[in-house]
């Protein structure tokens, strides 16, 4: 047997000795040559052509736990934006931005909702209430007090929608049970787990209402 026989790799400098990558530069850049001599060419003009969007605002008058406001705002800001960049009520808390972890829930005239996906213009002349329309004067909220009675919370962040939501679930009368308040609270994440707490919070509040 020859050391050529021996020896499995290919013969550098031959033409049998492609490698993987040479195929893969060699395909790539036919596939890119096609498509700048063709209609590649003429997309890449007219996607260069396009102007951006120019953004559009309005006026819109908002009452903010009970305080009357008229705002220009971008069409495109959320209820979320507009109170936490325009009214500075940055207690209602930005977490996932998707309607996700519900950190941002706020009532929009009596019912929750997930205040980042909830466009502003849409709701002129709503009635809105943040965490910090809730406690009276020095006064916490008694569900506000309930959730540091039994711990509630943890790092805190997640703890403005938690309770905006839970206050919810009892003016809905969906906080008869634990098994309730768990189901009917299931959009808010906590991701420090003090789940117990809450439910026990909002239970313990919905039974003394």
């Amino acid at each position: 047997m020859t050391e050529k026989d021996t020896d499995s790799s290919p013969e550098t400098g031959s033409d049998a000795a492609i490698s993987r990558r040479d195929v893969l530069i060699v395909t790539g850049a036919s596939i890119a040559s096609a498509g700048i001599g063709g209609h590649g060419a003429n997309a890449a003009s007219s996607v260069a052509n396009i102007e951006a969007p120019t953004a559009q605002s309005a006026k819109v008058r908002l009452s903010v736990n009970g305080v009357s406001h008229l705002l220009e705002i971008d069409n495109r800001q959320s209820i979320l934006d507009v109170l936490r960049e325009r009214l500075q009520l940055t207690g209602t808390k930005k977490g996932c931005n998707q309607g996700a972890c519900g950190a941002c829930t706020v009532h929009l005239d009596g019912k929750r909702v997930n205040s980042c996906l909830t466009l502003a213009v849409m709701h002129d002349g709503a009635a809105i209430t943040t965490i910090e329309g809730l406690k009276q004067g020095d006064t916490l909220h008694p569900l506000q007090a309930a959730f540091v009675e039994h711990e509630g919370f943890q790092c805190g962040y997640c703890t403005s929608g938690q309770i905006m939501s839970g206050l919810a679930c009892i003016t809905e009368e969906h906080a008869q049970s634990v098994d309730d308040i768990r189901f009917w609270m299931s959009g808010n994440i906590c991701r420090c787990g003090a789940y117990p707490g809450i439910c026990a919070a909002v239970r313990a509040t919905a039974q003394d209402a």
